[in-house]
Order: structure tokens, then sequence, then C-alpha cells
């Protein structure tokens, strides 16, 4: 009766521990189950934070669908699947994170790339604007020393041109001098009555005779006799 007593508070103790150490290990898995839905919903957080709701909102949907699903395993006394949904909604929440990480660190590296193309570009158009005034400078300075050789001829031709026009005007007055000389002489020489003296030789003999005027020589008719004149003018 005794050893059945034994047995019985024995069988009684052993139940009672088998039912302390379940209760102890389901509520070490509820609580690893709610540590493991908050982890998620923090990682999803920022994920959204980040911009996962606009660049990746399948992934941000499902995460949070995960933990939805969780916490209703949870709330129905299933930890085991509750735990199984918040580790795959927090893979997801890491997933987004590195693609938005990745992708924030492509569009930085772009915007430098972008930035430096546009310095260089801004260089580069500097070079050529200095380049182009250089060159204009130049051009302005051969322009002008152009114009300064041209003017330099030009008032040479006009020196020159003014040195002809002054000895065409002298040579002008020395001719209209030399006209009005001539005039003059011819005038005396008009007013002075000249006198020639002719002498005609003929086979018959010598005469002589002054006249007041030019004679000519005659031309000798075929048949007339040998006729030498001789005319002075005095």
């Amino acid at each position: 009766m005794l050893r059945k007593m034994l047995l019985r508070s024995l069988l009684a103790s052993s139940a009672l521990a088998l039912t302390v150490t379940a209760t102890a290990q389901a509520g070490g898995k509820i609580d690893r189950a709610r540590a493991a839905i908050a982890a998620a919903e923090a990682k999803v957080q920022t994920a959204e934070t980040l911009g996962a709701g606009a660049e990746l909102p399948g992934q941000a949907a499902e995460a949070r669908a995960r933990i939805a699903t969780a916490k209703e395993d949870l709330a129905r006394g299933h930890p085991r699947p509750a735990l199984e949904d918040a580790v795959q909604a927090s893979a997801l929440a890491d997933t987004a994170i590195g693609e938005l990480q990745r992708r924030r660190e492509h569009a930085a590296a772009a915007a430098q790339e972008a930035e430096k193309d546009r310095v260089a570009a801004a260089q580069a158009q500097a070079a050529a604007a200095q380049q182009a005034q250089r060159e204009g400078v130049a051009a302005a300075q051969d322009q002008a020393t152009a114009a300064q050789q041209q003017a330099a001829e030009a008032n040479a031709r006009a020196a020159e041109a003014n040195s002809r026009a002054e000895a065409a005007q002298q040579s002008a007055a020395t001719s209209a001098a030399d006209a009005a000389a001539a005039r003059d002489t011819a005038a005396e020489v008009a007013a002075t009555p000249t006198r020639v003296d002719t002498t005609v030789t003929t086979r018959h003999g010598v005469h002589h005779a002054t006249r007041t005027h030019i004679t000519r020589r005659a031309r000798r008719p075929a048949d007339a006799s040998s006729v030498t004149t001789t005319t002075t003018v005095r």
C-alpha cells in the first residue's frame, strides 16, 4: 500500500515537473517570438524611413504582412510560426535596407561623377573662353597694326600726291611764264619791220634790191634762166 502511494506520488511529481518544464519552454518561445516581432518591426520602419515604401513597395508590403501574421500566430498561442514569420519579415527588411543603401551609394557616386564632369566642362569652357579672348586680342592687335600700316601708306601716298601737285603747279607757273614771254617776244617781233636784202644773180649780171617784205624763192621754170637768190634778214 505504501509502495503504491509512493509510486503515485512519484508519478504525480513527475507529471507536475513535466508540466512546469513545458510551461517554461512555452514561455521562452513566446518571449523569443515577441522579441523577433519587435526587431522585425524596427527594421521595417528603418527601411520605410530610407524610402522602401516608394522605391521597394513590394518588399515593404510583404514584410508588413509577415509581421501581421506573426502577431496573429502569437495571439493564437502559436509562438513557433510567429517566430518564423518575424524572422522572414526581418530578412525582407534587411534585404530592402541593403538595396536602398546600394542605391544611395550608386546615386552618390553618380552625383560625384556628374559633378566632376560639370567641373571639367566648366574648366574647358573657361579655357576655351580664355583662348578665344587671347585670339581676339591678337586679332585686334593684328588689325590695329594693319590699320596703322594702311594709314602710313595712305599718308605716304597723300604726301607723294601733294608733292606731284606742287610740282605740277610749279611747272604750270613756269609754262605760263614761258608762254607770256613768248607772247611778248612775238608781239615785239610783230611790231618791228623786217628789212630783206635780196641779191639776184642772173646770166646777164647782178641786181641788188632792198624790200620791206620777205621774198621766197620761187620754183624755176623748165625753160627759164638760172637764178641764185640770197636773202639776208636784218
